[in-house]
């Protein structure tokens, strides 16, 4: 996936869940963040970031894409483009896994919510809910970095359809390069912990990959081992 033109900017503060302040061209602005996690590792006063412009009626005239952490890694902050780089993957026949699979829908109904991918083939059906990984501790991927009430309902609603016959996954997207592994952050939230390894007890598949990010584009490069 290619970003669009990015500008360099400074992370000052974030002023609500979606909204953060940054330094651009030497003037206080207020970006988009479209992450609704913590991300207590990136959002740090200091940090470089890079911005794109936005147009059309909105309040911010920038999103915020990609942060710098020390040593030079970047990190998408962005927690759309995981169901970006899924599409684009599935499309050119990167992922082994879902290869059988001939026909995609996006944001369908499962049980009383939506997933985010519905795959179908000669196989039959498979259900695919992608989630964004930012946090990395000693090389670990981990997810989710607070309580997440919806991912555990998508969790639930894979394992129905999995009882139903239907193939099921949930697919790690770690939004930078230096994850070695994945593994849930029970810390965070053991409850997702839990129903996650029910989940794979019940034939659900739990598969993770990670990125290579430049300031040009970010890519899905190769899976990572899920420690349970």
């Amino acid at each position: 996936m290619r970003w669009p033109p990015l500008t360099p900017a400074v992370f000052l503060r974030r002023l609500n869940r979606f909204a953060v302040e940054v330094c651009l061209r030497r003037r206080r602005v207020q970006a988009h963040l479209p992450n609704s996690g913590r991300l207590h590792e990136l959002l740090i006063p200091g940090y470089p970031l890079w911005v794109a412009r936005r147009e059309g009626r909105r309040r911010t005239r920038y999103d915020v894409q990609v942060v710098e952490l020390p040593g030079g890694i970047l990190v998408s902050a962005d927690a759309r483009v995981p169901n970006v780089l899924f599409r684009e993957a599935w499309e050119k026949g990167e992922l082994p896994p879902f290869r059988p699979y001939t026909a995609l829908e996006a944001e369908v109904p499962l049980g009383e919510g939506r997933v985010d991918f519905r795959l179908a083939g000669p196989e039959g059906m498979a259900y695919v809910e992608v989630k964004s990984v930012t946090l990395v501790e000693d090389g670990i991927g981990l997810f989710p970095d607070a309580p997440t009430e919806r991912g555990r309902r998508h969790v639930a609603a894979l394992m129905a359809a999995r009882a139903n016959g239907a193939q099921a996954f949930v697919l790690f997207v770690v939004q930078r390069p230096d994850a070695r592994a994945f593994r849930p952050h029970d810390p965070a939230d053991p409850d997702f912990g839990r129903i996650l390894r029910a989940a794979v007890a019940q034939g659900v598949q739990i598969l993770a990959y990670r990125c290579e990010v430049s300031l040009e584009e970010i890519r899905l490069t190769d899976p990572i081992p899920v420690m349970l």
